[in-house]
Formats: structure tokens, C-alpha cells, sequence
């Protein structure tokens, strides 16, 4: 049995353990719940939203409405969903933005995402792909791209998807470990950042698979690497960065469903039950089709694992030294 298996499979039984409880709360949900994506519409984090807002309402009996939320990074829209009356009817769609680096760039004492927020399912894994625009250079491979930035330092444009994204990080982290100056063109979101791309304002731009895979395979860009420090599927032919001569270089980007952490065991046991059977077959498929890696964690083990990436990310962004806009 392969991790993954093993890991729908204990998903899967915890869903099933966690049935005594559900029973306690007969009346919940008792309206439409609302899932507050705290990102523009268009974007990675939009698309994994709709996808659990649509399963989780077939399980829980109520529509789940998706609201966006967007603003100071994701910021606003986790805050928002973190201060709702915590009866379950709100969720949030997180990222490791919300939980990990947000803190450090908008500390907030009336708002902890690690002390607010409770996990209730983690959906993908992805990560950035670097794309350039090949009207505007064509270098063959992601060496020549770094090769032209180390020889013409701060000519380079290169967007991120906005300021303290894990786009930029990407590129934060590419420019330290491989000793490079750009000048750095944040936008609001996924969808201006890769029109902007598109257009050839922008020399190079690392966006997430989920977004950037449809415009590679249509020819609009094209992919040089990818973040991660193994291949992903549905890009099986473009190499890590890591295999492109910055050893060492991984960052992956995760989805996945938080609540209040003061909604009570019940509630919070029957929203878990609920996005364990959405993450069935069907949806591994509709995840995997938007260039994504399922990413499924058993309940017990979601919250050491969100307070052990967050602190992760919360490093990273540290020694980035990035700020707000």
C-alpha cells in the first residue's frame, strides 16, 4: 500500500470513528455555510475553494456558499473567517500563507491563525512553476534563465502573483540561493500576474501549477522548472529547480479547510466527516486534473502537522525579509 493509500485509508476510518459524535449534534448545519477564500476569484485558491465548497455540501445536507474575501495577502479574509461566530457555519480556504506567513509580515495580537484556526481537511499539494514568455526570451532551460539574470543583475522583471506570496517567495528564495538581483513586479492575484505575463510585460514569473499548466500547454508560456524538489505529473517533462543547478531549492504550496478553533468537538467532528467523504476517487481525479497532488492527512494528525509547516513558513518568511506593500 502506497503513503497516500494508507493515507485515505486512515482518513477514511477516522471519518468513520468520528460517527458517535456526529449524532450529538442533530441540528448542525442548520443554514448554508459559507467558505471564505481569502483570494480574488481566477486563482489556485479560488478553484480549490469551489471544489470543496461543491463536495462538502453534498455531505453536510446545506449549500456552501463561496465568498471572496481578498486583501493584505490573504490576510483579511482569514481574520474574517478566524472572528466568525464559531458554530461552524464558516470556513476558511487556507493556504500556507494564511497560517505561516502572514503572521510575520501582519502581526495582528487579536489575531493568531495557529491559535484561531482549527484544520478540517487538507486538499493539494502543488508547486510554482517559473514561465516565461517566449515572444518576449526564450531561454532553453531554467540554467539559462539564471545564467542571464547573475550576468545582468537588476534588469530582469519578475512578477510575483503578490507581495509575501508564496509566488514570491519562490522568487526570493531562487534570487538568494543562487546569488541573483531582479527587480521584483508583485501583482494582485493570479489571474493579472499571469495576463501581465502573457502580454510580455514580464520577463519571468513563478505561479502555481494549478494556474500556470493550462497556458503552458497552450503555448502562451513556457515552463523552465518547478519548485518542488520532485516532478509533478502533469508536468512530467520540466525539471526542478533543484535539477537546474540550484541544489537544495524545494517549496511547495498546500490547500485546505480551517474553522474556528472555538466551534465545539462535535461540530467541528461532523465538518471533518463531511470533507473526509468529499475526498473521494472523484475528487482525487478533479485535483489531479487541475495539475495539483492531493494531499490527504488523517484528522488526528492535521493539527501538529499545520503548527509544524506553519512555523516552517514563518522562517522562511523571516529570513526572506520581505514586508507588506
Amino acid at each position: 500500500m502506497t503513503r497516500m493509500s494508507r493515507r485515505v485509508a486512515l482518513a477514511a476510518t477516522a471519518g468513520l470513528l468520528a460517527a458517535p459524535a456526529l449524532r450529538a449534534q442533530p441540528g448542525f448545519p442548520n443554514k448554508p455555510l459559507r467558505m471564505i477564500v481569502p483570494y480574488p476569484p481566477g486563482g489556485v485558491t479560488d478553484i480549490m475553494g469551489r471544489l470543496a465548497a461543491e463536495a462538502m455540501s453534498r455531505h453536510l445536507g446545506q449549500a456552501v456558499v463561496v465568498e471572496n474575501r481578498p486583501g493584505a495577502g490573504g490576510n483579511i479574509g482569514a481574520k474574517s473567517a478566524a472572528q466568525a461566530e464559531p458554530d461552524g457555519h464558516t470556513l476558511l480556504l487556507g493556504t500556507m500563507a494564511t497560517q505561516g506567513v502572514n503572521p510575520v509580515l501582519y502581526p495582528d495580537p487579536s489575531f493568531d491563525p495557529r491559535r484561531d484556526l482549527v484544520g478540517v481537511g487538507m486538499m493539494a499539494d502543488m508547486p510554482n512553476v517559473l514561465v516565461c514568455n517566449p515572444r518576449r526570451w526564450n531561454p532553453a532551460n531554467a540554467q539559462e534563465a539564471i545564467a542571464r539574470m547573475k550576468a545582468e543583475p537588476g534588469r530582469i522583471l519578475f512578477g510575483s502573483v503578490g507581495n509575501g506570496s508564496s509566488s514570491h517567495l519562490s522568487q526570493v528564495m531562487l534570487t538568494r540561493m543562487a546569488g541573483l538581483e531582479v527587480v521584483h513586479v508583485p501583482y494582485r492575484g493570479s489571474s493579472p500576474a499571469v495576463a501581465a505575463m502573457i502580454a510580455g510585460d514580464l520577463d519571468l514569473l513563478f505561479d502555481a501549477s494549478a494556474t500556470s499548466t493550462p497556458h503552458i500547454r497552450g503555448g502562451s508560456v513556457k515552463a523552465l522548472a518547478v519548485t518542488m524538489n520532485r516532478r509533478l505529473g502533469a508536468l512530467a517533462e520540466v525539471p526542478t529547480l533543484a535539477e537546474s543547478g540550484v541544489p537544495g531549492y524545494h517549496l511547495s504550496v498546500w490547500n485546505g479547510v480551517l474553522t474556528q478553533a472555538r466551534v465545539p468537538a462535535p461540530v467541528l467532528a461532523r465538518l471533518q466527516d463531511a470533507f473526509t467523504r468529499a475526498m473521494d476517487a472523484a475528487m482525487l481525479d478533479r485535483l489531479k486534473a487541475n495539475f495539483t497532488e492531493p494531499l490527504i492527512i488523517p484528522p488526528a494528525e492535521l493539527q501538529p502537522w499545520l503548527n509544524e509547516d506553519a512555523e516552517r513558513w514563518a522562517r522562511i518568511a523571516r529570513e526572506s525579509g520581505i514586508r507588506p506593500d
